[in-house]
């Protein structure tokens, strides 16, 4: 069995995360369907387009699909929550795995212009090893289906070089468990990608601790609860360490 795996990422000028979610084959559809009812029951009763992207930024701060959502006289705070919960729900029930990865930008020097590789280059590396892992252990093979990015072309191409050379590093790694190569689609055509990036954002805004706000805090600790038993893996880089499993989680269980 392929299991189809979709990949997106989220950032602060601290951290750098990625993370994938592994779907089999016979989730797709439904898991596909159930985020369009999710759109579908928010449009039923908001100013919403049933085609609006599933986006985490733009949920939570009313833009693009969502703008009106967030007009005068239309600010939905808790009905923006409400399907975004609505959303996470469908993911978490269905059978699927999480994995994030992620670079302590504090500590990597990635911002120095002196040659660092960027931020984006390492973790999708790290990421793909895990995910390689992961699949292995289920005998299964993966395709990684990526949020399209400029410069698509070079990550096929170290894709590539990691097949023939390998990842490098302590334990390099070709891959063999991932086949073909990267594809890089547009999230507003593929629910699934949407779901990897809901899930990405949601985690950076926890793990950053960026809302002060307690209310906020435990609604995001709500969001996270209905995908936290379908995560597989969550690490954070120290650039210096070994790349195994030192793991700084969002909770799993809300306060």
């Amino acid at each position: 069995m392929v299991l189809l795996t979709y990949v997106d990422e989220s950032y602060d000028r601290d951290h750098y995360w990625m993370v994938a979610l592994v779907v089999a084959e016979k989730h797709l559809r439904p898991l596909h369907r159930a985020l369009d009812a999710v759109v579908a029951k928010a449009a039923d009763h908001y100013p919403v387009d049933r085609r609006a992207e599933l986006h985490g930024h733009a949920l939570v701060q009313a833009r693009d699909d969502w703008t009106r959502m967030g007009n005068k006289g239309h600010n939905m705070v808790r009905a923006r929550i409400g399907v975004y919960a609505d959303a996470m729900k469908a993911i978490g029930a269905h059978d699927v795995r999480v994995i994030v990865r992620g670079l302590d930008l504090r500590a990597s020097g990635v911002r120095r212009t002196d040659g660092a590789l960027p931020p984006h280059e390492v973790v999708l590396r790290q990421l793909l090893e895990q995910i390689c892992e992961h699949v292995q252990v289920r005998d299964e093979l993966a395709l990684v289906i990526a949020d399209e990015i400029d410069g698509a072309d070079d990550h096929r191409r170290h894709f590539r070089d990691y097949q023939l050379a390998g990842t490098g590093g302590s334990v390099s790694n070709t891959l063999p468990w991932l086949v073909d190569t990267i594809h890089f689609a547009p999230s507003k055509a593929s629910r699934l990608l949407q779901a990897a990036d809901l899930i990405a954002y949601l985690h950076r805004r926890l793990v950053s601790g960026q809302d002060g706000d307690p209310r906020a805090r435990r609604a995001n600790e709500k969001l996270w609860s209905y995908v936290a038993p379908r995560v597989a893996h969550q690490h954070c880089w120290l650039p210096g360490q070994s790349t195994g499993p030192l793991v700084e989680p969002a909770p799993t269980n809300p306060a």
